[in-house]
């Protein structure tokens, strides 16, 4: 399975509580604050669902 680095760019303040949870769900909790998650169909959905406030890059290897 490929996997992906979510980066936080923006602040989840003043944002939904659902995209504040989304937020948390993926293991991001400070701005410029990365993870490297298995890229499988729930994470994706996940990504898409706050993609506003992440940049997304594909992890080679």
């Amino acid at each position: 399975m490929a996997k992906i680095k979510v980066t936080q760019v923006k602040s989840g303040i003043d944002r939904p509580e659902k995209q504040k949870l989304t937020l948390k769900a993926l293991g991001l909790t400070k701005l410029n604050r990365s993870v490297e998650v298995e890229a499988t169909p729930q994470v994706l959905g996940m990504v898409r669902a706050v993609d506003h406030l992440v940049k997304v890059e594909e992890v080679k290897g």
